[in-house]
């Protein structure tokens, strides 16, 4: 099986077109949140879905205008504000998504086979915006490209700093609806509103925030990490974690303390990554991982509500307690972090961003974004589910992606310097349940593609 397949050119018979919302639409500027506008956060979610069969592109073009009438932010543009030259808000003009039509010479099952880990090839797969400044990107780009035997791959392109993973999501599966079922209602009615994140005058910033505060500059063993994670090239990492290989994880950690599956792949994905790496033992890590906070605020955030609603849960400690440690260790750090993230908490952070418009702490730190309880894999425009779902690209981010064919299994896919690739993967599968130990130094994988 070949791990990765390399796309062919595509060919563009026209040029893209723009599509409007199909009726007039409110024309005023959205404000963005704190949470919307961080700086590390300035660039665009990209997903990609193979089809079996392809939906004819005017059916497509006409669906997502009318469900751009909802979304309308969606086809407005991004531009820096006149009252703070460092705040992003959004023009809903009505200018329209950018819309992209090709086709390249491929069959779905030449595309499964090789779809284990994305590569740069796949990039051909969404169009190329030539524009000054991820400003000027459109916040919505999609591509569908025809396959040779008639199957699809529709890639999208959602600017982060509109909407988060649940957001992108609710406005898919509303624009795959109407796709779908023309005269169906929207599942949900988006809430286009972010003032409930506004921060207080003045900021109020009772609680330290590790995930934005990193070791003092020029600290010896952060640039020594630092160094090799930049001085080599980055190569992708897949692997399966099975619904029972993820019961054996959680049966380490009881009866002392019960977890969700997230909880303890984590854990363990984080412990992988810092044993591959070898790091000093006495450096501080960090695990950030992103933490819904829809349902955490007083009052919650209204049902709908598709902008940047998450925030960073941090777990740290040294390299030594976490690898020498038992499973459950890093599991309690996890639950701690999480635990943490109350209405006071996140509000002191939405203030801390106002004061201090910095980036979160990566100087020694994973940070995993959980893309598997979404319901992205369930994206069907009247042609069926996915075959495949997740990234159009590896990156340093390590996703947690859902399985086609199995809501209790997940893919863990994270870029890695290519020295520790296979030692990372190899402490990924250590210790994972009977299938791992039967096989010669678990090399066998439960990394099978998704």
């Amino acid at each position: 099986m070949t791990e990765s397949i390399e796309i062919p050119d595509c060919r563009y018979p026209t040029e893209p077109t723009l599509v409007k919302p199909s009726s007039t639409t409110p024309r005023h500027t959205l404000y963005l949140s704190n949470l919307d506008d961080q700086k590390f956060l300035r660039f665009s979610i990209k997903y990609l879905y193979l089809y079996k069969r392809s939906v004819e592109v005017e059916v497509l073009k006409e669906s997502l205008s009318k469900v751009l009438v909802e979304y309308y932010p969606l086809a407005g543009r991004l531009r820096i504000s006149e009252e703070d030259g460092e705040k992003l808000e959004v023009d809903c003009n009505g200018e329209g998504a950018l819309f992209a039509e090709g086709y390249v010479d491929l069959s779905v099952a030449e595309f499964l086979e090789g779809s284990r880990k994305p590569n740069r090839s796949w990039r051909k797969l969404l169009y190329r915006v030539e524009a000054q400044s991820f400003v000027s990107v459109p916040p919505l780009v999609v591509q569908a490209t025809h396959l040779s035997c008639g199957g699809l791959i529709l890639t999208t392109s959602i600017n982060h700093c509109l909407c988060d993973g649940i957001g992108s999501a609710q406005f898919l599966h509303a624009w795959a609806q109407i796709t779908a079922k023309p005269n169906a209602n929207l599942p949900v009615t988006p809430f286009h509103g972010r003032h409930a994140l506004k921060p207080r005058t003045p900021p109020c910033i009772p609680f330290f925030h590790p995930e934005f505060n990193g070791p003092p500059a020029g600290e010896p063993a952060v640039e020594l990490l630092t160094q090799l994670l930049l001085s080599q090239p980055l190569v992708p990492v897949a692997v399966t974690f099975t619904a029972s290989q993820i019961l054996h994880l959680k049966k380490q950690c009881v009866p002392s303390i019960k977890c969700t599956s997230f909880e303890v792949l984590a854990s363990h994905v984080w412990r992988a990554w810092i044993r591959s790496l070898d790091p000093p033992p006495s450096l501080r890590v960090k695990l950030l991982f992103s933490v819904s906070v829809r349902k955490r605020l007083k009052p919650e955030l209204p049902r709908g509500f598709y902008g940047n609603g998450f925030v960073l849960g941090c777990a740290e400690t040294s390299v030594d307690r976490l690898v020498t440690s038992n499973a459950r260790y890093g599991v309690k750090l996890v639950q701690e972090a999480k635990a943490s993230l109350d209405d006071d908490y996140i509000r002191s952070m939405i203030d801390l961003l106002e004061a201090r418009r910095g980036k979160p702490d990566l100087s020694s730190t994973l940070v995993i974004s959980p893309w598997s309880k979404l319901g992205l894999e369930d994206l069907d425009f009247g042609v069926g589910r996915p075959l495949h779902m997740g990234p159009l690209a590896s990156e340093i981010y390590c996703l947690f992606l859902p399985v086609i064919g199995d809501l209790h299994a997940f893919t863990m896919l994270v870029s890695v310097p290519q020295s520790i690739a296979d030692r990372f993967e190899q402490y990924c599968l250590k210790g994972i349940g009977e299938r791992e130990e039967k096989e010669d130094g678990g090399k066998e994988t439960g990394g099978r593609g998704y």
